[in-house]
């Protein structure tokens, strides 16, 4: 079954699946924000990384998930708008209060991906979620107003975001 990053239907349930971290290390947040060149690496752990890898096949397999996207480059925030971006989804999300806010949008920690999941299936993905071990949080739902909305606050539309991020990525290619 071939699983795609892109998010399905309005009304989808978005969770992180993994843990999130108080980790904004070698990120591009803290290089391109905060001016820092030489940082650590971003947490990673072998065995974490292999059981969430196993993980996340199953729920594949299983078909308990619409869409799966690891969490990387640019952290949670761009995964969130690449996620939207195909099909013009907007999201609506809360953070994570023990975690600081630019970690949790921005960090690269590894072992993460964000998922959706239809309501239909949510019980489904729960009890693989329980049984794994593994952190998963709901992180809120997929919206078909392009809007990109983080803890009851608007950060711009989907579509301007998306226009901006393909212009950045000629730039970077000329």
């Amino acid at each position: 079954d071939r699983m795609t990053l892109d998010f399905k239907n309005e009304g989808d349930l978005i969770y992180l699946v993994g843990t999130s971290r108080n980790d904004v290390n070698s990120s591009e947040y803290l290089y391109s924000f905060r001016g820092v060149k030489g940082s650590p690496a971003p947490f990673m752990e072998l065995d974490e990384e292999y059981d969430f890898q196993q993980l996340i096949l199953a729920l594949i397999k299983e078909k308990a998930v619409l869409s799966v996207h690891d969490v990387s480059d640019g952290g949670l925030f761009v995964t969130l708008l690449e996620s939207a971006m195909p099909k013009g989804f907007g999201f609506d999300v809360e953070s994570d209060d023990e975690i600081r806010k630019d970690a949790f949008l921005f960090g690269e920690s590894q072992s993460r991906a964000v998922v959706s999941v239809s309501p239909a299936n949510q019980e489904n993905f729960v009890e693989l979620m329980s049984a794994s071990g593994i952190d998963y949080t709901l992180l809120g739902t997929v919206n078909s107003d392009d809007k990109m909305m983080i803890d009851g606050e608007e950060f711009g539309k989907v579509s301007e975001a998306a226009g901006k991020y393909n212009s950045a990525l000629a730039e970077k290619m000329a």
